[in-house]
């Protein structure tokens, strides 16, 4: 009989070793110190956030005051009906800019680049740079639809002609430090 109780017992005090090895390690190990660097594994980290075309605007705006937004663009009012389709962007807005003349642009339907210009962001980059490639080649024969375009990773940032070059570049520098 004595020795199921030692058994039992064993078990007990087996039991609670592997408890206590298990919780206490874990609190010990990841309060921080001066002499201990922790490591991260990016693999269980949280992605992050995608940048989206408002957020992308909001960074260029802070490098080009004359920009002002002027539209969110939604699967029901895309006008180009690309947004969320295969390979095309998966945000887009449109912006204003106060250094083109009223009326260069008069008769100019809201949303046209014309106006300013539009951020369209995509999965990516190689989707980015397709679609300027496109725009492009569309409209090079077109002076009118010209536009000057500027990919950053998945951001394209698509500008009016109305603006000289040297106003086109502002958008350039912004565009490049979003990527």
């Amino acid at each position: 009989m004595r020795k199921p109780a030692l058994s039992a017992a064993t078990l007990v005090i087996a039991l609670g070793v592997l408890t206590a090895c298990g919780s206490g390690s874990d609190q010990k190990n990841t309060a921080p110190n001066s002499t201990t660097t922790a490591t991260v594994d990016a693999s269980t980290q949280p992605a992050a956030k995608p940048l989206t075309a408002g957020d992308a605007f909001t960074r260029l705006a802070a490098k080009v005051p004359s920009a002002k937004l002027s539209g969110v663009v939604t699967a029901d009012n895309d006008p180009n009906h690309l947004l969320g389709r295969p390979n095309q962007y998966t945000s887009k807005i449109t912006f204003t800019d106060s250094r083109i003349k009223a009326g260069d642009v008069a008769g100019a339907e809201p949303g046209s680049v014309g106006l300013g210009g539009a951020i369209e962001v995509f999965k990516t980059a190689a989707d980015a740079q397709a679609r300027a490639d496109y725009i492009q080649k569309v409209t090079k024969g077109i002076p009118m639809l010209v536009e000057y375009d500027y990919v950053s990773g998945t951001v394209l940032v698509r500008v009016s002609h109305y603006l000289t070059p040297t106003q086109a570049a502002d958008y350039k520098a912004g565009a490049d430090s979003l990527g």
